[in-house]
């Protein structure tokens, strides 16, 4: 059996960088940031806090993904040259799939903090969360050019497409579907799942805090 011909990396998670390069490894650590905010984020987003904005949020990189599959096998545009030592030839590269998740990650998110959704401390938290995201965004889709998995065209067409998508599934669910969180919430699966949208309410944290702390006072006056 031919090895070569028979195995086939997940391109997710299947990062190589040169022996020896600092830059490099740093890099294809950053290029799994997408890895890590899919499975850490969002599952422990869903499994601890059921928020429907969060939820649509997970929905929409789905589906920014499901896209940019499409794309890649109609487009079938070749990787660069370098993909030969990466073993990353069996895979397209245009659009790049690092570069639309991150970029539709960071648009959604700036998002969410404009319309003052999540959990937020004020207006300089937003700032400082905005530039985090955004900086990620931007070292991610530098990463893959650096490490040699796409062209600098291929990861600007992925940037581009996931700020358009992501703009246009924020209007989706903020304009279309948020009337019917209510029914969603009070829905038996709903009720089920336990899921919530705590979006109308301006400073979540702060609210489940108090709360939080006024139930622990009504326990404690039960108990005496």
């Amino acid at each position: 059996m031919d090895l070569p011909h028979q195995l086939k990396a997940v391109t997710l998670t299947h990062v190589r960088y040169r022996r020896g390069d600092q830059l490099g490894h740093f890099l294809a650590w950053i290029s799994l940031v997408p890895v890590f905010i899919s499975l850490g984020g969002f599952v422990s987003h869903f499994l601890f806090r059921r928020e429907l904005q969060g939820i649509f949020f997970g929905i929409g990189l789905v589906i920014s993904q499901v896209i940019n599959e499409f794309i890649k096998t109609s487009v079938e545009q070749a990787r660069p040259e370098t993909c030969t030592l990466l073993e990353a030839c069996d895979s397209h590269g245009w659009p790049s799939s690092h570069s639309q998740f991150m970029f539709f990650f960071a648009t959604y998110f700036s998002l969410m903090a404009c319309k003052g959704i999540g959990f937020w401390f004020g207006m300089k938290s937003r700032w400082i969360l905005n530039l985090l995201h955004w900086s990620l965004a931007v070292v991610t889709m530098y990463s893959r050019v650096y490490l040699g998995y796409h062209t600098v065209a291929q990861v600007f067409a992925g940037a581009l497409l996931g700020a358009i998508v992501g703009a246009g599934w924020f209007w989706v669910v903020n304009s279309v579907l948020y009337p019917y969180f209510p029914m969603i919430e009070e829905s038996l699966l709903g009720r089920w799942l336990c899921v919530k949208d705590t979006s109308h309410i301006p400073d979540v944290l702060k609210f489940e805090y108090d709360n939080a702390r006024a139930a622990r006072k009504n326990m404690d006056v039960k108990s005496d």
